[in-house]
């Protein structure tokens, strides 16, 4: 059976599959010209044992991050993983999604997505501090952390937490004992979000991010809150 951390591993080579940055490995074929054949050709090759095949279309940060030999390692140690893993990417839940990331001088990150062709702004770039959906609001939730923007921050505590809270409180708190946890779990968030999936159960959603850590939100009055982070 397939370990849990050892499929979040592989569900973040979904991504790097998609970047395509080593698909010159397979050299006698043509390299995958859009998301939607990237993830088939990829699904084929863990389907079909084709280890060497799959590891090529993996991007140089995710090789750096899974060798060859551990990635070898995976695939026959857990096949029926593996053939799950593989049909599931053959049925994705909708159109493959190529964005791509900016950060101005300031330090914004902001998202652009490829659509009809064209590179277009995400609408991050016009509320840096979205709480319109899960992903969203854990995004604007480390952009707030890192420029330490603690009236912001407050917005994502939901109202039965916030009474006697206020920004000193989260500032003494977050730049003082807890300073070096919280900056652990935001850059664990960090590397996550680009790759995680969320489950949404009515108004709440989860998040599983870093080897074992989970972020829990509430929707309330129509705006994502971050209700708990467990690591």
């Amino acid at each position: 059976m397939i370990r849990a951390s050892e499929r979040r591993r592989l569900a973040r080579t979904l991504g790097a599959a998609l970047a395509l940055a080593a698909s010159a490995g397979c050299t006698d074929k043509r390299p995958p010209a859009t998301p939607r054949e990237a993830l088939v050709s990829y699904a084929a090759a863990l389907e079909e044992g084709r280890i060497e095949d799959a590891y090529a279309l993996l991007s140089e940060d995710a090789k750096r991050e899974l060798t060859f030999d551990a990635f070898r390692r995976m695939v026959l140690e857990n096949p029926e993983g593996m053939r799950d893993i593989a049909e599931q990417l053959t049925r994705p839940s909708g159109p493959p999604q190529v964005t791509a990331t900016v950060t101005t001088p300031g330090g914004q990150t902001l998202l652009l997505v490829y659509e009809n062709g064209q590179w277009r702004v995400d609408a991050s770039a016009i509320d840096l501090y979205s709480q319109a959906d899960p992903k969203r609001a854990i995004s604007s939730f480390i952009r707030a952390f890192d420029h330490r923007r603690y009236d912001i921050l407050l917005r994502f505590v939901p109202d039965d937490e916030r009474q006697g809270l206020g920004e000193a409180q989260l500032r003494e708190a977050w730049e003082g004992e807890q300073q070096q946890q919280m900056q652990q779990t935001v850059r664990a968030l960090e590397a996550a979000l680009p790759t995680a999936e969320v489950e949404q159960l009515g108004e709440r959603a989860t998040m599983a991010f870093g080897a074992a850590g989970t972020v829990q939100l509430v929707r309330e009055h129509g705006e994502w809150k971050i209700e708990d982070i467990v690591r």
